[in-house]
């Protein structure tokens, strides 16, 4: 793998792990909130690198990217991180992959710098609102019960927090090292940057029916921090977008199930390759 430095919106400094044929299109993976990029260590590290072209960004305050102090707030420099990993890694045409958090960033991209540059989006237990009652109506109680710990500043409770949240995520445990791994990296994450992109006052559902690029939309059935309705809010603004229901995932549907999840994100990416982008010639709705 090829480990990458790019500078992102505001001079940030940030991360980014490469895989994959150089050669063949391109998927750019975006995790959630006090993740890292090895989140997608079961894409990565599978089949889809003999065919696809993969990155894996660590975004701004997480794993090896820079922790500014502030600007979690500002769409704008969530957009301009992701086109600049697009353009500083000349990626042509890729899926924004984003899960959990990551949607608000592919949207937040979006909403700045348009459609233009990407094949196609890919929406995995996905968030695109945040800090309303709509928004908190589709998070579970059990999640919701969590955010005092993950933004306390206490390491013994914020440990707790995040250990809880793992558990969450999963419907079959990880081994004992993948977890040691993933609460590794999750307290690496300050409680000021959790604190700052959960507490975010974020709507970007308006910009839904404007998107005309490939969608699909990815759900665990089994999902314990998004509640499986927030399909159906997601589909009516984008009535075009296919969508996958994993019938034994949770959250982390990539971990869980990711022999099934890889076939189907390879079939779209390849779908959106032969299409050249376009929504009807890519499925359709399924």
């Amino acid at each position: 793998m090829k480990h990458h430095t790019i500078i992102g919106g505001g001079g940030t400094r940030l991360h980014l792990v490469e895989a994959g044929d150089p050669r063949g299109p391109s998927i750019l993976f975006l995790h959630g909130c006090s993740q890292s990029w090895l989140t997608w260590d079961r894409q990565m590290r599978s089949e889809l690198a003999r065919r696809f072209r993969l990155v894996a960004m660590d975004l701004r305050g997480h794993g090896s990217s820079e922790r500014p102090r502030d600007g979690y707030d500002d769409s704008r420099l969530w957009a301009a991180d992701v086109d600049a990993a697009i353009r500083g890694l000349a990626l042509d045409r890729p899926i924004l992959c984003g899960w959990s958090y990551g949607p608000l960033v592919i949207l937040d991209y979006i909403r700045h710098y348009g459609e233009g540059p990407i094949g196609g989006i890919h929406l995995v237990g996905a968030v695109t609102k945040l800090g309303s009652e709509a928004a908190a109506a589709v998070l579970s109680a059990e999640f919701l019960a969590l955010l005092p710990g993950l933004f306390s500043s206490d390491m013994g409770e914020g440990v707790s927090g995040l250990q809880s949240l793992l558990h969450l995520c999963f419907v079959r445990e990880p081994e004992a090292s993948d977890l040691y791994t993933m609460l590794g990296f999750g307290v690496s994450v300050p409680p000021f940057v959790r604190q700052a992109l959960l507490t975010r006052v974020v709507d970007n559902d308006d910009l839904l029916p404007t998107i005309v690029k490939p969608v699909l939309i990815t759900h665990g059935a089994l999902d314990a921090v998004v509640r499986q309705e927030v399909v159906a809010q997601h589909r009516a603004g984008l009535p075009h977008a296919q969508v996958d229901i994993m019938p034994d995932a949770g959250h982390a549907a990539f971990w869980d199930d990711p022999a099934q999840f890889n076939r189907r994100l390879g079939a779209f990416r390849e779908e959106v390759a032969r299409s050249g982008a376009s929504p009807v010639a890519a499925g359709g709705a399924a």
